[in-house]
């Protein structure tokens, strides 16, 4: 059904007619102060018709007078106010950050050390673990390259936030990879502690740097890295052009 035929509907349901609308906004508008919250029965008529769309202000008037959600009328206009942290790494694809964890039936869980996707059923048991949580890489982050390149997707072990010796592992595979929250977003990386410093060290085939970080002022450990996916090609080359003016910003700004 049309936005405009679900709203016609709910008036219906409330049996008030297009004047009564009129006359209830107008009631709104005065509280407020506010002349946006008005709504005139013409074009409640157009809205209703689908020839409209409602501002926020006038969508407010009706969950109202409708006694409906508002949330509910703003997704009828496709605006889900809970999508918005899903749309973050649509909206910024070159930055490192957490991923909204999904109540939906079906989610994206990552196999332990895994090179492919590989999409699985939850079960309740693994909704249960709310200790574990999934981050994306960003495009322009070349930390863990080529082991885990840009635009991956890792599983995070939250209790897993302390810094092992180095003697407790043999290869690359075996070295914990953490993810560190930092004052301006994230980061993920093989770390090590020198004194009051955290230094988030590169895989040694990645161009990306040492950073270093004052512990724990400057960083944290939010967890460990116990699974990943990850591209089997490298971006493409206007990605590559953006993680080295990002690499160069970051080097100007770490002077």
């Amino acid at each position: 059904m049309a936005a405009g035929s679900t709203l016609k509907s709910l008036r219906n349901k409330c049996n008030i007619t297009v004047r009564q609308v009129e006359q209830a906004s107008v009631r709104i508008a005065d509280a407020k102060g506010d002349k946006r919250f008005r709504i005139s029965n013409g074009w409640l008529a157009q809205l209703e018709n689908g020839k409209s769309e409602p501002s926020i202000c006038k969508l407010f008037t009706l969950s109202v007078i409708y006694h409906a959600n508002f949330h509910d009328l703003a997704r009828l206009y496709k605006v889900d106010i809970d999508e918005i942290e899903s749309y973050e790494s649509i909206a910024n694809p070159d930055v490192t950050q957490l991923r909204p964890e999904t109540r939906d039936e079906r989610v994206f869980n990552v196999a332990r050390g895994s090179t492919g996707l590989v999409p699985q059923l939850t079960t309740p048991e693994v909704k249960e673990r709310s200790h574990i949580r999934h981050a994306y890489v960003g495009l322009t982050d070349y930390m863990m390259y080529p082991l885990i390149r840009p635009g991956a997707l890792v599983e995070i072990d939250t209790t897993q936030n302390s810094i092992r010796n180095a003697a407790a592992w043999h290869n690359e595979f075996d070295r914990p990879i953490f993810f560190i929250e930092l004052h301006e977003g994230y980061a993920c990386g093989w770390c090590e502690l020198q004194g009051n410093q955290l230094l988030i060290l590169p895989h040694h085939s990645s161009p990306s740097s040492v950073r270093r970080f004052i512990y724990p002022r400057e960083a944290e450990i939010f967890g460990r890295v116990v699974g990943y996916t990850t591209r089997c090609v490298d971006p493409e080359p206007h990605v590559l052009e953006r993680a080295s003016d990002s690499k160069q910003r970051l080097r100007s700004s770490s002077r």
